[in-house]
């Protein structure tokens, strides 16, 4: 049975009916900022596991009680990332505009899923798209034609929840 709005409204925070089966992966980022606000709507949303790669650094007062919950794997490049969770079950889903990408609003995320993050100014590179399964991209209707690192994070993120609402 899937919850109504109204019985999820007043749920206490962290009281899913089931672990979430997300994990977020995050190609190395340029700002500290980025990554702290995708781990604060990775948070909310009560994902307890998100690999950030590269030099990752985090801002507390930007992450907030996300750290808590959250445990952040730290590591160098993506694509050996990507293969070893793809081995272990999950579809590997990136956010990027491609020439076969599916709109968000069209995409059916599965309930194991890897949402991959790419970097600000390079999105998901070739190496690293060739472990990803699906290309999930978000609509955008004026300029400039793709939206900031951490609010596609939370966007994806936010569809994923409310395709899976008790986890």
């Amino acid at each position: 049975m899937t919850a109504t709005y109204e019985q999820m409204r007043h749920k206490e925070p962290g009281s899913l009916a089931r672990p979430r089966e997300l994990v977020v992966a995050v190609a190395p980022l340029k700002s500290r900022v980025n990554l702290s606000t995708i781990l604060r709507a990775a948070g909310c949303c009560g994902v307890t596991r998100v690999i950030a790669c590269g030099n990752a650094k985090v801002d507390p007062t930007v992450a907030r009680d996300s750290l808590d919950q959250i445990t952040v794997e730290n590591r160098r490049t993506l694509p050996p990332v990507l293969k070893a969770l793809r081995e272990d079950g999950y579809r590997v889903v990136g956010l990027e505009q491609t020439t076969n990408s599916v709109s968000l609003h069209e995409y059916r995320f599965p309930r194991r899923t890897v949402l991959v993050v790419g970097n600000e100014r390079l999105g998901i590179t070739e190496e690293e798209l060739r472990y990803v399964d699906d290309c999930v991209e978000i609509p955008v209707w004026g300029a400039p034609h793709s939206y900031n690192v951490a609010t596609a994070a939370a966007m994806g993120l936010y569809e994923y929840c409310r395709q899976f609402p008790e986890g």
